[in-house]
């Protein structure tokens, strides 16, 4: 860990900025409740975000569109609860700010007010710069997030890689430089070519997170679930599992049952 990120007590939108400016790599995790929130928290990472993908990994959801803004605020205020020093991000959920600008901001105080995180992340470029203005506006940090965008998979009609050929890495590019005009603090990019991300993170000044973004960026972001292998079916290129929770957690949930089956639980020693 970095003298940068020892000395600090609480990571804020300056530092991040601190960090880009300093080449330290920002760290970046999921969470959705009160008790990893901690764990990540107690480890040292940056920023934790809330994502909409609560809408997958907590609730079984096919895509993220179903998940509401009261459950985000539910999720959300879970884990500002368990946090002392991670940025807390919160992704504005499918339905709470597209093609309204008002609808955008009162969806954003809502998330605030009600769940004491940090900023917001909202998907898309020039069609919610002007969100983006009026969020930015009413004091509150908003995270860009271009790329694959997952609450607009109908439109894609696939998660496959983004932005390969000349035009639409052309609009990612103008679309970045955009939401940093507009104030944005922080851009995530999803599952672009790396040679693309790295000509967005160097023609940027404010820090950009990849997922599936290559490793020329200034941070990464993966899903905790991902990360920790609660997930078995999702294996994209990107994702560097760092356990098998699935498999232990299995395993030990057997074990358990075979111990009461068996009356080997409770034993003496762990009865009153």
């Amino acid at each position: 860990m970095s003298a940068v990120n020892k000395e600090i007590k609480r990571i804020t939108t300056h530092i991040l900025q601190k960090m880009k400016t300093d080449g330290e790599r920002i760290s970046m995790l999921t969470a959705y409740d009160f008790s990893m929130a901690r764990i990540l928290d107690d480890a040292g990472i940056d920023i934790l975000l809330v994502g909409d993908s609560a809408s997958n990994v907590m609730a079984g959801h096919e895509t993220t569109l179903p998940i509401t803004l009261d459950q985000m605020i539910y999720h959300a205020s879970s884990v500002v609860r368990a946090i002392k020093r991670s940025f807390v991000v919160v992704d504005l959920p499918f339905g709470s700010y597209q093609g309204n600008s008002k609808e955008a901001l009162s969806s954003t105080i809502r998330i605030m007010k009600e769940t004491g995180a940090h900023g917001i992340k909202i998907e898309g470029g020039e069609e919610v710069i002007e969100s983006v203005k009026r969020i930015i506006s009413a004091g509150v940090p908003v995270m860009g997030h271009l790329g694959l965008t997952p609450q607009s998979i109908y439109k894609f009609g696939t998660y496959a890689v983004r932005a390969t050929d000349d035009a639409e890495a052309a609009k990612l590019l103008a679309d970045a430089k955009l939401l940093q005009e507009a104030g944005a603090f922080a851009i995530v990019l999803e599952k672009i070519p790396a040679l693309l991300a790295k000509q967005v993170a160097e023609e940027l000044t404010i820090p950009v997170i990849g997922i599936g973004a290559g490793k020329y960026v200034d941070g990464q972001v993966l899903v905790m679930h991902d990360m920790l292998g609660i997930n078995k079916e999702f294996k994209p290129r990107f994702l560097r599992r760092y356990l098998n929770l699935y498999d232990d957690i299995y395993k030990a949930t057997q074990q358990y049952i075979h111990d009461v089956k068996s009356r080997d639980f409770p034993t003496d020693q762990e009865q009153y």
